[in-house]
């Protein structure tokens, strides 16, 4: 679906992913059961998601967006999300966004993940 490049597909896609990371991070802070790495993170998404986040296209980027700060909120995933570039995307939202509650999420999410502040420290990166 995403090899055609329509952009109300892409927007539809990024909406699901948005979706099924949100419906995954509240069931793992809900259950606190949830061990390892995301779903998305284990099918290769990620990738695409980082891929994805600069677009233009606003639909496509505010999923984009709350996906990734969906995603980080669940530290299993952390290190994946270093690895993958994930962490500036979502320095970036915390800093560019023209939303304060996705902005606020991804600033937060970045200050309470300790796998996030000692990659932000190691880089020397300010997130005030």
């Amino acid at each position: 679906m995403v090899r055609c490049g329509h952009p109300d597909v892409l927007a539809q896609v990024a909406r699901g992913i948005a979706n099924f990371a949100k419906c995954e991070s509240r069931a793992s802070t809900q259950a606190g059961t949830k061990r390892g790495k995301s779903l998305l993170i284990e099918d290769g998404a990620l990738s695409w998601i980082v891929q994805n986040a600069k677009t233009e296209t606003t639909a496509i980027k505010r999923h984009i967006e709350l996906a990734l700060c969906h995603l980080a909120q669940h530290e299993g995933n952390a290190k994946e999300m270093v690895k993958e570039g994930a962490i500036w995307e979502l320095v970036r939202i915390s800093r560019e966004c023209s939303r304060e509650d996705i902005r606020s999420l991804a600033h937060r999410t970045l200050t309470s993940s300790p796998a996030f502040l000692t990659e932000l420290r190691r880089l020397r990166v300010d997130i005030r």
